[in-house]
């Protein structure tokens, strides 16, 4: 991973046809696996998002945004329709879609999330903390 000039790791990553970049920051190790049906039907299979403690946007003017719950935006880009982030609005945290980077060998799925609406045609082969959405929800103190 590239560093800038105060020795802070950076991840940078794009859209498929480039019109959106994003320069992430400290980036996590960790890699979040979302199975609900809003990630499977906005992605065609499950989310893989990553966050950092910082990130930069280039090519805002091709974002595209969906309110998709009270709590929640998904971004897109409007020329390719690649899947960019999800936003999580009560606390502001990010999580960018690990498909847009080329992530190095020590990121790896941490955790998965909404296991009980995963679909029976897919299934990923690294052990990680598995949580149903009741549990999810509850964590973040949202009522299903």
């Amino acid at each position: 991973m590239p560093e800038d000039s105060a020795t802070h790791v950076l991840l940078l990553g794009q859209c498929l046809c480039g019109a959106v970049s994003i320069t992430l920051e400290q980036p996590d190790p960790a890699i979040s696996v979302c199975h609900c049906q809003m990630c499977l039907r906005w992605n065609g299979g499950a989310f893989a998002g990553i966050k950092g403690i910082g990130h930069r946007i280039d090519g805002e003017d091709s974002v595209q945004t969906y309110r998709s719950s009270d709590w929640a935006e998904r971004a897109s880009c409007s020329t390719c329709g690649s899947s960019l982030w999800y936003h999580y609005l009560p606390s502001d945290h990010y999580s960018f879609s690990a498909g847009l980077f080329i992530l190095p060998e020590q990121m790896a799925i941490s955790e998965q999330i909404f296991v009980d609406e995963k679909p029976h045609w897919y299934d990923f082969a690294q052990q990680s903390v598995m949580k149903t959405g009741p549990e999810v929800l509850k964590e973040a103190g949202i009522e299903g």
